[in-house]
């Protein structure tokens, strides 16, 4: 069966807007009908043009739709992305949840897949209490949060997040490398999989698609941690 992805983000240079087209190419692949959507920028023109970086991404993305409500009401899981911003997500993106409270109250949110993801421009910079932070929302909409978990040995090769994929930012500004990306995509195709799974009536774990913890993996990495 086909199942709507919303893919709703917020990037300022460019980071996360790679991670969430990789997010949407997994869903897709997995058979989903995909909505990649940037939420709206609220910074000045004056605070943009301060960076570079942040006033290419600006002018090179405009071509991607805009998000509005229509999307999350639309889609049957939606997967959201934001840069960190002091260990919480991007006001951008928080400004576009804050308006759906109309969508909550109608119950329009509840009981759909939501997973998330982000980029920090240092390692320990809050990628993990910002994905904890989006999961506060998602409790209040009663959504079903879909982590990627160490469910796959591509999660370990990205560092290891099972709350969501992050990406450490270089100094030069490299974006997502190929181990991140194809996490992306796991995750993206993970919850369009479950998606499927909890729409078409069956099972959400299956263990002959090896999903669970990832065994194999998970015993060759603790067998070298201290």
């Amino acid at each position: 069966m086909t199942v709507k992805v919303a893919v709703i983000y917020y990037s300022a240079t460019g980071a996360v807007h790679t991670l969430a087209q990789a997010v949407a190419e997994g869903a897709a692949s997995a058979g989903a009908e995909v909505r990649l959507r940037r939420v709206a920028e609220l910074a000045p023109d004056s605070a943009i043009d301060q960076n570079p970086r942040w006033r290419r991404h600006a002018d090179a993305s405009t071509s991607i739709a805009q998000a509005s409500l229509e999307d999350p009401a639309w889609a049957d899981a939606y997967a959201f992305g934001t840069p960190t911003r002091f260990g919480t997500p991007a006001a951008q993106l928080k400004q576009f949840i804050d308006q759906a409270g109309g969508l909550w109250q109608e119950g329009k949110l509840a009981n759909k897949p939501v997973t998330s993801f982000t980029s920090a421009f240092n390692r320990h910079g809050g990628s993990e209490a910002t994905i904890l932070s989006l999961a506060n929302v998602f409790y209040h909409w009663g959504a079903l949060i879909v982590p990627p978990g160490f469910t796959d040995p591509v999660v370990y090769a990205a560092g290891g997040n099972p709350y969501g994929t992050s990406h450490v930012t270089s100094p030069n500004g490299d974006g997502p490398d190929a181990a991140a990306l194809e996490a992306a995509r796991y995750q993206g195709r993970r919850l369009a999989q479950i998606t499927i799974r909890l729409l078409g009536g069956g099972l959400v774990t299956d263990p002959s698609e090896g999903e669970g913890n990832s065994r194999a993996a998970l015993a060759a990495t603790t067998s070298q941690s201290a």
